[in-house]
């Protein structure tokens, strides 16, 4: 069991990360390929994805990064604030010998690991400039073969992960943000839980949280064993996926022929803050089933993503959608 324990002034300080953090999916996708379960979700990416792996590099990284259980802290440093790939390897060969050597003895001594420790383990644990630079290389190539192909679809559902999250803040401030992540994180007041692989407790203290959504994050959620003290505490989430995510969306095609036409053109403006079918169907005086029909075509040019939410569907616009918003010559036909 995971849980969090938070003062008045850590309820302040809760916040949403501002999208997909590059090193987090590339961790939990990592550890998510090779292992059964979430078929409906991620089954076509794997497929994808597994003849693709198998170099010296993902040998390495598959000796960090066991299929379940603990990983080392250092190959996610950074603090939840979605910084590019570039600057979160820079943080990964900055880390310190100390943080190496321990996080690595950790690994070692963890009861899931079932690979033994990479051959460069000990010139990681030593800090040494080669073996860091294989790392990041590793990195880097796994991340170039299994996540870039696939971030346009990776930060559109995450963005509409935000806008729900949003919602639950305008309804009911930080305290209905907190419940709004039931029932993967339930909210009992001054405590977050989750199931977890250990028991964990983690003392916010006063720095609030960080709150990562995660594509590729999977049925639990994940924290670092060890943050850094000077960081605010970092809870990474996994997030609701619509399906056929892999191969929807391009963006391109003949059915951006079909989107000329006010409504669909107004209905794409409105969802840039997140709005119900229901609400659509009030604002543009049209009922619920031609809502679906003109989302359903905004949907497949890969303008909007639509995320089911208890008893309603969101939709949110996509970074393809704005892009065609912003590029527009006049006003809308």
């Amino acid at each position: 069991m995971l849980r969090v324990h938070f003062t008045p002034d850590d309820v302040a300080r809760v916040r949403v990360a501002a999208g997909p953090d590059p090193l987090w999916e590339v961790v939990n996708s990592f550890q998510g390929l090779f292992r059964g379960g979430d078929a409906v979700s991620f089954g076509l990416w794997r497929q994808l994805v597994r003849p693709c792996v198998g170099g010296p590099g993902d040998r390495l990284l598959a000796g960090l990064l066991p299929g379940r259980g603990y990983f080392p802290d250092f190959l996610t440093p950074t603090p939840g604030d979605s910084r590019d790939l570039a600057g979160a390897l820079d943080a990964v060969l900055g880390t310190s010998p100390t943080v190496l050597r321990r996080d690595l003895a950790l690994l070692a001594a963890s009861p899931h690991r079932r690979r033994p420790l990479p051959d460069v383990a000990r010139s990681l644990a030593d800090g040494e400039p080669e073996a860091l630079r294989r790392l990041g290389a590793a990195l880097q190539g796994y991340h170039r073969r299994a996540i870039a192909p696939f971030w346009r679809q990776i930060r559109a559902q995450v963005d509409a992960d935000r806008a729900a999250r949003a919602r639950a803040v305008l309804a009911g401030g930080a305290e209905g943000l907190l419940a709004s992540f039931a029932p993967v994180l339930r909210w009992r007041a001054p405590v977050l839980e989750a199931d977890y692989p250990v028991d964990h407790e983690v003392c916010l203290q006063g720095r609030g949280v960080v709150l990562q959504p995660s594509f590729f994050c999977a049925r639990t959620p994940v924290t670092l064993a060890f943050p850094a003290a000077e960081w605010t505490p970092v809870l990474v989430y996994p997030i609701e996926h619509t399906l056929g995510w892999v191969s929807g969306g391009s963006g391109q095609g003949t059915e951006l022929g079909a989107l000329l036409g006010r409504t669909r053109a107004a209905i794409l403006e409105d969802v840039v803050a997140g709005r119900t079918t229901g609400e659509l169907a009030a604002r543009f005086g049209i009922s619920s089933a031609a809502v679906s029909q003109h989302t359903a075509v905004l949907r497949g040019a890969g303008l909007l993503m639509s995320v089911r939410r208890s008893r309603y569907v969101l939709h949110t616009i996509t970074q393809v959608g704005i892009a065609l918003l912003e590029a527009r010559p006049g006003p809308s036909l």
